[in-house]
């Protein structure tokens, strides 16, 4: 079965209860859901991590390079900040689609430059929890054509 990984980072795990003007009223959850079920009826199987932590995530990205078909990432603050997610993205097969619920280029500026973007397939911002089902179908559309991933 084909699998991809939903890879979720600091205070995502906080959707619902922390700034609801900005990312809505939605939880983790709800976007793990919604696109898990989306994914079993194309033939996938949805893997689903969230850290605080940088190194965990570091890991996750190690841990899934040949094992996963695609990762969808909202790496959150440390978009702006790892050096370190950029190189383990940079040196991983698993293509890597980066995902914001906000649009990021619409707040402060020090938000406005993605450190894993330049390494990453693609990036999709402020449309929600849609951005990340459209990740999701950029990965099963682009398999089915046989292009890049």
């Amino acid at each position: 079965m084909k699998r991809l990984l939903l890879l979720n980072g600091p205070n995502l795990n906080m959707l619902g209860k922390r700034e609801n003007d900005i990312y809505g009223d939605f939880t983790l959850g709800d976007i793990e859901n919604s696109l898990g079920t989306l994914l079993m009826e194309k033939g996938y199987k949805l893997e689903c991590f969230q850290s605080n932590h940088e190194g965990e995530l570091i890991d996750k990205l190690q841990e899934s390079n040949g094992v996963f078909d695609g990762v969808i990432f909202n790496p959150a603050a440390y978009t702006h900040t790892s050096i370190a997610l950029r190189d383990t993205i940079k040196a991983i097969q698993t293509p890597v689609i980066e995902v914001h619920i906000s649009n990021v280029h619409q707040r402060e500026e020090f938000r406005h430059k993605s450190l894993l973007a330049p390494v990453c397939y693609g990036q999709i911002v402020g449309l929600g929890i849609t951005g990340y089902k459209l990740a999701a179908m950029a990965f099963l559309e682009n398999r089915q054509k046989g292009m890049g991933f």
